[in-house]
């Protein structure tokens, strides 16, 4: 729409862009909110948030039981990147089938953005895998569930946000409730070994970038949550692949676990 005045001393042009020229098809409607490609619009907020926070649980949860049995598997320690790289081949799989399933395929964010959330994403990963090798389960959860408080104070930095006393006091709260309701039942006491506790700082201060990160690239380029997760996971694929390669890490680890599954066929 233009609205035009002209005159001998003004002239003035307003034009309101449609809403299909300024926002992505996937962001049209802020209430349309889909889970494991089930619509979550048509219950209240509240139950949306149950929901979704309950999912989180429930999957993280599963996901530190099986990581924790795959590596409880004798000899598999060494092979904590070769597990990192089969996890990104299904993320990034999973990404297509989402992204294939959305109106708007096209890629918004800057490749070099991605390139960029590649490597934070596989030093996350990887080192809190490749930290499984030094220490004990219980050991990698105390730190895991202290994540928020690097991830906050990454978001002072890097997207300059301010947080409160009751923001700070939650965040606290929550961290130690985590280690508290992960480690109560657990007859393993924690064992720090130098190593260890060194990869999974570093995982941990690639965990405070690399959300902020993608936050702030999602923002600003109007980015699904399918293209990033298709595309940092499928770059970082390429980056763990080519490492193992050059490293000759590869084939010792695919020997290995062809050799446990047939193992494990032949006891069933």
């Amino acid at each position: 729409m233009d609205l035009k005045f002209n005159n001998s001393r003004k002239y003035i042009s307003i034009s309101i862009p449609s809403k299909t020229d300024t926002m992505s098809p996937h962001i049209k409607s802020v209430d349309d909110i889909r889970v494991l490609g089930i619509n979550l619009s048509q219950f209240q907020k509240p139950v949306q948030f149950f929901i979704c926070v309950t999912g989180v649980f429930v999957f993280y949860l599963i996901y530190g039981y099986l990581q924790e049995l795959i590596f409880s598997v004798e000899g598999f320690k060494p092979f904590g990147w070769y597990l990192t790289l089969v996890q990104f081949g299904f993320y990034s799989v999973f990404g297509l089938v989402e992204l294939q399933l959305t109106q708007d395929k096209r890629r918004r964010i800057p490749a070099k953005t991605y390139m960029i959330i590649a490597v934070l994403t596989v030093g996350t990963m990887g080192l809190s895998n490749t930290s499984l090798g030094y220490l004990n389960y219980p050991t990698q959860v105390i730190f895991k569930c202290c994540k928020l408080i690097p991830v906050m104070i990454g978001g002072v930095f890097i997207q300059g946000k301010r947080y409160n006393a009751a923001d700070v006091s939650a965040a606290l709260c929550m961290s130690a409730g985590l280690i508290w309701f992960t480690l109560a039942d657990s007859t393993v006491a924690p064992n720090f070994n130098v190593t260890g506790v060194l990869l999974i700082s570093l995982a941990l201060c690639a965990d405070a970038v690399i959300g902020n990160v993608q936050e702030k690239a999602m923002k600003l380029h109007n980015g699904s949550n399918s293209e990033m997760v298709l595309y940092s996971y499928s770059i970082g694929f390429v980056y763990i692949l080519v490492g193992l390669a050059i490293t000759s890490g590869l084939t010792p680890a695919i020997s290995f676990c062809s050799k446990v599954r047939v193992e494990i066929e032949l006891l069933d």
